[in-house]
Parts: C-alpha cells; structure tokens; sequence
C-alpha cells in the first residue's frame, strides 16, 4: 500500500475552452477588399496550480488578421486542461507541466480557432504544430541568459 504513495500519478482530468473572442470590427466592407491579408499568430502557455497536486495549464492563441492597417478578424482563445501531477520528480515537474501538458491541450485549440475562424466566414486558418519541447528548451535559455537586475542601492 505505502509504494502506492509514491506512484507517479499523471491524470487529464479535463479539457475544455476557457475563453474564447472573435472580432470583425471592419465587416462588411473589409470584406470586399480583393488584398491578401496579413496574419499574425501568438501563441502563449500559462501554468498555474488549481490545488494540491491539481494544476490548470491554458495554451493561448491570439490570430490577427489584417489588410493594410485594418483589422479583418481578431480571434483570442484559450485552451485548458485540468492534469492532476503527483509524485514526480521536482527536476521533471516543469518539464511535465511546460512540454507534456501543452502537447496535449494544443489539438483542442487548433480544432476550436480553426473552426471558430470558419464559421465566421473566412478560410480556415490553421494553427501550425508546435514542439512543445523545442519552446519549452528556448525558454530556459533565455531565463539562464537573462542578466541579473542588480540590487538598488
């Protein structure tokens, strides 16, 4: 009974869409412009702990759209899951909530954007795969390389 306690317990307990914005600010006449928009995607993950050994991960994507200097769509959704994380290595639990996690509830989030973009009327913008991993890696070096502010004095 007692080796079950130190089992390491990793759980999906949910997934679901936290949020989620659409915005035409310039419809109907951004409509007719013949141009190809511009499109810029930001993609975000946020981490934060929901309860003992309970964390809530969020994978954010904002896709904004453009024609010159006009919006033609703003979509903002976040993506959550609720994992439940026991008994993991400390050294592998930010691997696990920045690299596991996010792989999991980033389908979700495509599905949800892209369909999202559809119905509004537009071609389907589809969110490129992500190497979690690869993201998760740059972020550590770019913490470690990050200078310390110094003291004030």
């Amino acid at each position: 009974m007692a080796d079950q306690d130190t089992t390491p317990v990793f759980q999906i307990q949910r997934v679901y869409l936290k949020d989620l914005s659409l915005e035409q600010p310039n419809s109907p006449g951004i409509l007719l412009e013949a141009e190809q928009p511009n499109v810029d995607i930001q993609i975000g993950v946020e981490a934060a702990p929901a309860a003992e050994g309970i964390f809530e991960i969020c994978v954010t994507a904002t896709v904004h759209t453009k024609i010159k200097d006009k919006t033609v769509f703003l979509i903002e959704a976040k993506q959550a899951g609720i994992f439940e994380i026991r008994n993991v290595p400390e050294e592998q639990m930010s691997t696990v909530i920045g690299v596991a996690c996010p792989q999991i509830v980033y389908p979700y989030l495509r599905g949800n954007v892209a369909d999202t973009i559809n119905r509004a009327g537009f071609p389907p913008v589809h969110l490129a795969e992500i190497n979690f991993q690869a993201m998760y890696a740059q972020q550590q070096q770019q913490a470690a390389a990050a200078p310390s502010s110094p003291l004030p004095q």
